[in-house]
């Protein structure tokens, strides 16, 4: 069975993620398959829009695999991830600008790389059983796949909170946050998607959208620009600490089971987009990062402890009190001739 099912359904181009017992992990095949169906439905009269789901109940993607990722950065081969990553970062830039409504349709988990392939889309909908995160400090990476520009976009210093933390967002939630946009039960999608099939017409997505389930994290909103405030990583944790909430507190367990060097690194790329706000630019700072994390940051050792040995006792390389700018702006530096081609996706 194919991990991917691509095919022209009316006026829809269709893609289908169908690893459903790997929770529609995306592998590099799959990443290149939908790039090369987006390059040749680009210009076709007879398309008037894509549309990405996905096979089973509890995910539309919970994230990239990364065995083979693991596997050769092991063996010190660090040139496959750096492969992987940049076709993965053109991917998702391609899907942002791309000419025609993109249309995703995000149940269940939708992690990680899983993002990278909805979230940049033009018309992106969320249901009853939708949880979006960006748990990537949580194995040793940064927010990627464009994550850092969703997070440097939402209110105050949501981005902050959902990056450090790996919160999942419930479908108002990830409306709220910026990462979806229309709330339909799951239970209406296959009509949904047969009409956007037989007519090309967008439009009925915002006409029958429902209001979504209520969320927590407006509530919050206040607590979190405050906690969330501090330039660097120890300040942010400081606060927390100096907080007796019960929100604090959750969120201060969850910082801590990440890793110190990742986070850091997180809320100096939120800062820069800050100022220059583009997804260009996220994905350049994010591919500085992911070009190192093997070999200088604690990818291997985040994957080793979540997922290979699931001692869930990772062993970083810093302490959250160590952590300097100069660690940040080492693993930050531009990478010159190794940097991240985009040319002709964005600018």
């Amino acid at each position: 069975m194919s991990d991917i099912r691509i095919r022209r359904t009316g006026r829809a181009g269709r893609i289908t993620l169908n690893r459903p017992d790997a929770l529609n992990a995306m592998t590099y095949d799959m990443c290149r398959a939908i790039e090369a169906a987006l390059d040749d439905w680009r210009d076709d009269p007879d398309l008037a829009l894509v549309i990405i789901d996905a096979e089973g109940d509890k995910a539309f993607c919970a994230g990239g695999d990364i065995q083979d990722l693991y596997q050769t950065g092991r063996e010190g081969d660090y040139g496959y991830g750096r492969k992987f990553w940049s076709d993965e970062y053109r991917l998702n830039a391609k899907i942002a600008g791309y000419p025609k409504p993109y249309v995703a349709f995000m149940q269940g988990f939708t992690m990680g790389g899983g993002v990278g392939i909805s979230c940049h889309g033009s018309h992106r909908i969320v249901g009853e059983t939708s949880q979006i995160a960006m748990p990537e400090c949580g194995i040793g990476l940064v927010p990627d796949v464009g994550g850092s520009f969703l997070l440097a976009r939402a209110p105050g210093r949501l981005g902050d909170y959902l990056g450090l933390s790996a919160d999942r967002m419930g479908p108002a939630d990830a409306i709220y946050a910026g990462f979806a946009d229309h709330f339909f039960p799951e239970a209406e999608w296959p009509d949904l998607i047969a009409a956007l099939e037989r007519t090309g017409d967008t439009t009925l997505i915002a006409t029958g959208a429902s209001a979504p389930p209520l969320g927590e994290l407006a509530a919050h909103q206040v607590e979190i620009d405050a906690a969330f405030a501090g330039q660097t990583l120890a300040e942010v944790v400081n606060s927390l600490r100096d907080s007796d909430s019960d929100f604090a507190t959750r969120a201060l367990k969850s910082v801590g089971r990440n890793s110190p060097l990742s986070m850091a690194v997180t809320i100096e790329i939120l800062r820069r987009l800050r100022g220059n706000l583009s997804l260009w630019t996220a994905l350049h700072l994010e591919y500085r990062y992911t070009y190192h994390a093997m070999e200088r940051g604690d990818f291997l050792e985040g994957i080793r402890a979540q997922i290979i040995d699931k001692d869930r006792n990772p062993r970083w390389k810093h302490r959250i009190e160590d952590i300097t700018e100069a660690d940040v702006a080492a693993i930050l530096a531009p990478l010159g001739e190794n940097g991240l081609n985009l040319e002709g996706q964005l600018t």
